[in-house]
């Protein structure tokens, strides 16, 4: 008896095992990721199923569905199998992903610990390929009243504006605020040009009885908070 092959498409899987009958038979959360990825690119090459080839594509990204979700177009039609129309298909879903947990950040007004700011910031910050340094302004009960972009690019090779931070300050009737930028290499650690700048807009917002309550580093999956370290 010939042996069977694992490169038969969709169509000749049994219903069970079918990913979108299994997603209508069993719902949505008993698929794995590589059965949902294989739902968004239909098929596979003609030598491996669809499954087998989102398994491949998240075992390059360590099967990480963040990292999936920063691959380019370009990178995506590497793999053989994925051609254009594929990886739109792909990146498409997974910013729609990221966009969902952006919608949930919404919901969240006040400022309670430093997990609540890597909630609140995370989705914006993340998954970004560069830094970017970020202000929460906040009133006397933590509530959030505004957050701020204020530089693109590293903290070191971009200039982060104290006197603008002070004016938006008090322009919003903040009495605290939140640092916060990404490490999009992962790293946790605070440099010294991290330790510096938190300790020039503290001395400033001292100056204007505002409070520097945090800064919080964010890289795709954890966090540094200054203050939960006491380095403030």
């Amino acid at each position: 008896m010939q042996e069977h092959s694992n490169s038969f498409s969709i169509k000749d899987w049994s219903d069970d095992d079918k990913p979108r009958e299994k997603l209508i038979i069993k719902g949505r959360s008993a698929l794995s990721d590589a059965e949902l990825i294989a739902i968004l690119i239909g098929s596979g090459s003609r030598n491996e199923s669809a499954v087998d080839l989102s398994k491949k594509i998240l075992a390059s990204v360590n099967n990480n569905l963040n990292d999936l979700g920063t691959l380019s177009i370009k990178k995506l039609m590497q793999f053989k199998g994925i051609g254009e129309a594929k990886a739109v298909s792909i990146a498409a879903a997974l910013e729609i992903g990221r966009r969902r947990r952006g919608g949930d950040v919404q919901k969240i007004t006040k400022i309670t610990s430093s997990k609540s700011v890597f909630d609140l910031l995370q989705p914006k910050l993340g998954e970004l390929p560069h830094e970017e340094f970020w202000i929460v302004y906040l009133n006397n009960s933590n509530k959030v009243l505004q957050q701020s972009q204020q530089s693109k690019g590293s903290i070191t090779g971009t200039l982060v504006d104290v006197r603008l931070i002070m004016k938006e300050a008090l322009e919003c009737g903040a009495v605290a605020m939140i640092l916060s930028h990404n490490h999009p290499s992962g790293t946790l650690k605070p440099s010294e040009a991290d330790k510096q700048i938190t300790q020039k807009i503290k001395k400033a917002a001292e100056g204007l009885d505002i409070k520097v309550l945090d800064h919080v580093i964010i890289t795709q999956s954890d966090y540094f908070s200054f203050a939960d370290e006491n380095i403030l």
